[in-house]
């Protein structure tokens, strides 16, 4: 890639054709499906890509503990979209254009072979974010036919806002150095408010804000929860691979997630609960919640009871602790001993019916205290962002500046744990970078 940004003709700074500011996930894309539009249809089109930190797609290389979760493995549009609630509506038009298929042929059609796990999330086999980021790069590189590199990255650039000289379009974009970048469309992808360390730290909101864009104030959305329960932190590194967790507020049912529950040093934190955190979060500004885990979600009360009174006759002489780890996982022992009151070494067959009955109430509802969320800096993902209706998803271009588009994670569109996010970079990312030539 071309890395200097200050091209001249006739000794005036070039105007580019796009530019687009923000080298993460979206923003890759954006520019490497713009090169590659350009290089198919034989056009030389100037594409700037302009990143504040010294490398582009810190946050990327994050994802997934490192995996990088890339996408979801729903390829039915209807069904996937309704992943996003009351927002699905918005995105027909552009995940009619890209979707999961189309991210799937992206990446493989590039050498980078995928797999799918536990509700369907699509990792790179190779288990490394890096090789998406690989794959992107070398799409940046774009086609050298005639001669012509399309991308051009410009690292430790960070912008600060938009040059306007008159309404409904933007001229340029204002850089750190007072340096003005002069261009024919912009592509802003500059993400969020999760993990500011990485980069992203809200800076586009205010930009939008000041050219008329209704800003919906961004807060965490995917992100663990700390709890009060000593027992959650002293089992930190368990996981549940299939529980389930219902919210309650006020001895009030809310709401129900189902999946995977991971126990850390803080409380509580995996797919079933980063769904639920947004909801959780809001609840508490009423009022106290509590969660209630159930162990052995595939068992309503009577099969518990029979698989129970089938386990103590079969283990009539072993001891309590040792036959009910056939039920649930040992690190969740000595919390059942000590809330059940059963002694761990009473024989399976002394245990009355009174203690069975109690233990089942205990494995289907045990209680958690949450007492807040974690901060941005842990959040996956945050909501807020570009109101949806300011913007046109057939093109992703603003229906406010007629030569702006906005992409990934600036949009106010609130998604799920699952490889929704990522998905959303890639769609409307391709789609800008589609319309913006």
């Amino acid at each position: 890639m071309n890395k200097d940004a200050l091209t001249t003709e006739g000794g005036k700074a070039a105007i580019w054709d796009i530019i687009v500011i923000g080298g993460g996930p979206a923003g890759m894309m954006a520019a490497a499906r713009a090169a590659k539009r350009a290089a198919d249809e034989d056009r030389n089109i100037r594409i700037l890509l302009l990143e504040k930190n010294d490398s582009l797609g810190k946050k990327l290389l994050i994802t997934g503990g490192g995996r990088c979760n890339v996408t979801n493995a729903e390829t039915d549009n209807r069904a996937l979209l309704s992943k996003f609630k009351d927002d699905g509506k918005f995105l027909f038009s552009a995940f009619s254009q890209h979707s999961v298929t189309e991210t799937l042929e992206f990446f493989h059609s590039h050498g980078m072979q995928t797999k799918v796990e536990e509700g369907r999330r699509v990792f790179p086999v190779s288990d490394s974010s890096r090789s998406v980021w690989n794959t992107l790069l070398a799409c940046l590189e774009g086609d050298d036919r005639a001669g012509r590199n399309p991308v051009t990255v410009r690292s430790n650039c960070a912008v600060t806002g938009f040059v306007q000289t008159k309404p409904g379009i933007i001229d340029g974009a204002k850089v750190k150095n007072g340096e003005i970048i002069r261009g024919h469309s912009f592509i802003l992808a500059t993400g969020g408010t999760s993990h500011p360390e990485t980069g992203s730290t809200g800076d586009g909101f205010d930009w939008l804000a000041k050219v008329g864009h209704t800003i919906v104030k961004p807060t965490s959305a995917l992100v663990p929860i700390r709890v009060s329960d000593a027992w959650v932190k002293a089992i930190s590194g368990t996981t549940l691979a299939d529980a389930k967790i219902t919210i309650f507020q006020n001895d009030v049912k809310q709401s129900v997630s189902k999946g995977k529950v991971l126990f850390t040093h803080f409380g509580l934190s995996g797919p079933a609960i980063l769904n639920m955190s947004s909801e959780v979060g809001e609840l508490m500004k009423y009022g106290s919640v509590v969660l209630s885990l159930d162990l052995l979600p595939e068992h309503d009360f009577a099969t518990l009871n029979v698989a129970l009174q089938q386990l103590f006759t079969a283990e009539a002489k072993k001891k309590f602790k040792n036959a009910i780890t056939a039920l649930i996982p040992a690190a969740f022992v000595p919390i059942i001993l000590e809330k059940s009151g059963i002694h761990g070494d009473v024989p399976c067959n002394d245990i009355t019916r009174e203690e069975r009955i109690s233990l089942m109430k205990l494995l289907k509802d045990l209680r958690i205290h949450p007492t807040s969320l974690l901060g941005a800096d842990k959040a996956i993902v945050t909501s807020g962002g570009v109101a949806l209706s300011e913007v046109d998803f057939r093109t992703m271009r603003s229906r406010l500046i007629s030569n702006l588009y906005l992409v990934g994670d600036v949009l106010n569109i609130d998604r799920p744990s699952g490889g929704y996010s990522l998905q959303i970079c890639w769609t409307t990312g391709w789609v800008a970078g589609n319309s913006a030539i």
